[in-house]
C-alpha cells in the first residue's frame, strides 16, 4: 500500500445496518465492509439472530441500511436453522416488498462445514463463486457461524499443535480480509466463549481489549481461540445476559412473588475506529433490537 493508492481509496467505508438506530449508533453506523467483526457470547445469547438478520438485511439497497448483495452463510454447528431464516425472510419481505425479493432465500446461499482444513478449501471455492457473479446479486456478506467449532475439539495442546492452530487462524483470517477488501463485503464471525481463570487486572497487570474479561449470568468469560485468534479481526462485539430477580404483587398471594428477569447487553470491546460503548438490546420476531435508556 502506498500514498498514491491511499488517496485513491474511498472516503467512507459502507455499511450494512442492523435495523436498528440504537445499535448502528454503537458501531458508527452498522456493520463496516472491508473488515472482520466478531460477535462473542455463549449459547442463547443472540449471535445467530443477529448473523440471519444481517443476511436477509444485506440484500436491501444503501438507501435502506443494506448493501444491495446476497449473503453467502457457513455454519459448522449442529443443523442450519432454516425456520429461524425463512421466518425473518418473510417478515422483511412484507416490510420491504418492493425491495427484497419474492423469495427472499434466494439471495442467501447456505453451506455446512465440518472442521478448519474443510474451510480452507471452501474458501477457494468462494473466491472463484464470487469473482464469476454466480450470484443473482454480488456477494457482500459473508457469515461463519461459528469459527470456534472448527477447533476445540480438532487439536490438541501441544505446542506443535498450537503452532499449527495459529497458522490455520491467520490463513483464514487473511484470506477473509483480502476477500473483504476485493469485493468490498462485510465478514461476520460468532465465537464461542471459555470460562476466564486469572487476575482482574489482565496479564501482569496490563490490560488488553482482546484479554478483557467478560461477564455474563454471573460468570467471568474470554473469547475462544485466545490472543492469536483476537490478533485475526478488526472488531469484537460481546453479548452478555444478566439475571435479575423481581418482585411481582399478585392480589391472590399474601406477599410478593419473585421473578426473574433477563438483560442483554451488547459490548463494542474494540474497534479500530470506535470508543468502547455498551447498550441493552432485547431479541424480537423481528431480530435483535436496541434498548434506549
Amino acid at each position: 500500500m502506498t500514498p498514491q493508492n491511499l488517496m485513491l481509496l474511498p472516503l467512507s467505508t459502507p455499511k450494512l445496518s442492523i435495523g436498528c438506530l440504537i445499535l448502528d449508533g454503537c458501531l458508527g453506523g452498522g456493520i463496516p465492509c472491508n473488515s472482520i467483526i466478531e460477535l462473542v457470547g455463549e449459547s442463547g445469547s443472540g449471535k445467530t439472530q443477529l448473523c440471519l438478520q444481517l443476511t436477509v438485511r444485506a440484500q436491501l439497497p444503501p438507501s435502506h441500511g443494506g448493501l444491495g448483495g446476497s449473503s453467502l452463510y457457513i455454519f459448522t454447528e449442529f443443523s442450519f436453522s432454516f425456520r429461524q431464516l425463512q421466518q425473518l425472510g418473510n417478515l422483511y419481505h412484507a416490510s420491504y416488498p418492493n425491495l427484497i425479493g419474492l423469495e427472499p432465500l434466494e439471495d442467501i446461499y447456505v453451506h455446512g462445514i465440518h472442521d478448519a482444513q474443510q474451510l480452507i478449501h471452501v474458501l477457494r471455492d468462494i473466491q472463484a463463486f464470487i469473482a464469476i457473479d454466480h450470484t443473482r446479486l454480488p456477494v457482500k456478506l459473508i457469515v461463519i457461524d461459528s469459527i470456534a467449532a472448527l477447533f476445540r475439539s480438532q487439536y490438541q495442546t501441544t505446542s506443535t499443535e498450537l503452532k499449527w492452530r495459529s497458522e490455520m487462524f491467520f490463513k483464514i483470517s487473511g484470506t477473509l480480509k483480502a476477500f473483504a477488501n476485493k469485493f468490498r463485503l462485510a465478514v461476520v464471525v460468532p465465537n464461542q466463549v471459555v470460562d476466564f481463570i486469572g487476575p482482574h487486572d489482565g496479564v501482569n497487570g496490563v490490560t488488553l481489549g482482546n484479554l478483557e474479561c467478560l461477564h455474563t449470568l454471573g460468570r467471568r468469560l474470554s473469547p475462544a481461540l485466545g490472543l492469536a485468534w483476537a490478533h485475526c479481526i478488526n472488531s469484537r462485539v460481546f453479548l452478555a445476559r444478566h439475571e435479575q430477580s423481581v418482585g411481582v404483587n399478585s392480589r391472590n398471594a399474601s406477599s410478593a412473588t419473585i421473578s426473574s428477569q433477563t438483560h442483554r447487553t451488547f459490548h463494542l470491546v474494540f474497534a479500530p475506529h470506535l470508543p468502547h460503548a455498551s447498550l441493552e438490546f432485547v431479541i424480537r420476531k423481528e431480530g435483535v433490537v436496541g434498548v434506549s435508556r
